[in-house]
């Protein structure tokens, strides 16, 4: 989307206002499907930073998170996902789910809820 869909940053600016994780979202992005549940931005750097410390390879990248102090409230610009999966086929990449950060402005689609598949 050249411009973000109005919608989407208002619920992406609730999820923030509400610093609540339990929104599920799913989105497509460049033609992927990304599927999980929302964060806010503060949370969601502090949880990528925990994981970087926790590197013995990684550790000097985490003090990268953090979010900046005087960090100027222009409303949300990406979205922040946890425990969120690339669908392919018939699987989520990564089944566990993974962190991902999406510019609200490339969203091309997206729908309340997540997707998971099931086998009947």
């Amino acid at each position: 989307m050249s411009k973000p869909d109005a919608l989407l940053v208002d619920l992406a600016a609730t999820v923030e206002s509400e610093q609540t994780h339990r929104m599920s979202l799913t989105v497509v992005v460049g033609g992927a499907v990304i599927t999980g549940l929302l964060a806010p931005e503060a949370v969601w750097r502090e949880r990528v930073s925990e994981v970087l410390t926790d590197s013995s390879e990684l550790g000097p990248f985490a003090r990268v998170f953090p979010l900046p102090a005087d960090k100027p409230d222009a409303g949300p610009t990406h979205l922040h996902f946890h425990r969120a999966r690339i669908l392919q086929g018939t699987m989520g990449i990564p089944e566990t789910g993974g962190m991902y950060r999406v510019p609200i402005e490339d969203v091309t689609a997206w729908t309340v809820g997540d997707f998971a598949y099931s086998e009947h």
